[in-house]
């Protein structure tokens, strides 16, 4: 069958946002805390123990990765939550499920994700789970509260890979501890749905059912060593001497 013009730019520019995504999300996939899955799930779910105490009290702690190692997992997973970004989540999620449009089950799988990142990601999209966080002083008579998606917003976009003034304003009052706890379950369940979905593009890639080249999924994206040793040769020449016009040129005999 022969797609016509606007099906061909619509599955090229489908195919291409799946690049995209691919290569950022093999990124992320690298990242030191996806190394555990389990725990990586484990963290995603902002675990935490409670230790009764008696008379009504418990003892609550969370224990989560150093922020440096949150932040830099952050920076990977940012533009997957812009939908402006070529690789954005949503914007893949739309490429598979325009290839996937005449299978029932990856229909409704991309449309149970599309929930579940919307769920998770979007600080005004109402949910069920989660938790709000009020502070007040008695002297000054002032009271404040937010939920843990703004707060975790608060962290990723004020703290981190941004300077945005009015989120730190707004949160500023919790303090970055606060901001952060908030964030690293988000980072994490960001994690988690980008390497869900990559391993479905990969399976779909398998079936041939996208036409992505194989390259994609074999390319470099992280540096697995940041040591460099060359074996070269050294010309010197007197100060004023022009460079060769381009890498194929040959150095000046004078």
């Amino acid at each position: 069958m022969t797609l016509g013009k606007t099906q061909t730019d619509r599955a090229a520019l489908c195919r291409g946002r799946l690049e995209a995504f691919v290569v950022r999300a093999r990124r992320v996939e690298a990242h030191s805390l996806a190394a555990d899955w389990d725990a990586l799930v484990t963290l995603a779910d902002a675990p935490y123990t409670v230790t009764a105490r008696g008379n009504g009290e418990a003892h609550v702690r969370q224990e989560y990765p150093a922020e440096e190692v949150v932040e830099s997992a952050a920076a990977r997973v940012r533009p997957l939550l812009l939908e402006g970004d070529a690789c954005s989540y949503l914007k893949a999620l739309a490429a598979v499920g325009y290839f996937c449009r005449n299978r029932p089950h990856d229909t409704q799988w991309v449309k149970a994700a599309r929930a579940e990142w919307r769920t998770r990601t979007d600080p005004n999209a109402p949910r069920e789970g989660g938790y709000q966080v009020m502070i007040g002083d008695d002297a000054e008579g002032w009271t404040a509260e937010l939920d843990d998606r703004k707060l975790a917003t608060a962290w990723i976009y004020g703290d981190v890979v941004h300077h945005d003034t009015d989120l730190l304003e707004e949160a500023d009052p919790f303090g970055l501890s606060e901001r952060f706890r908030a964030a690293v379950p988000l980072v994490a369940s960001v994690m988690v749905m980008a390497i869900e979905l990559l391993n479905y593009i990969r399976a779909l890639h398998t079936d041939s059912l996208l036409g992505l080249p194989a390259e994609l999924f074999e390319r470099e994206v992280v540096l697995t060593s940041t040591c460099w040793e060359q074996v070269m040769r050294v010309f010197a020449a007197p100060v004023g001497t022009p460079a060769p016009a381009d890498a194929l040129s040959p150095f000046s005999e004078h």
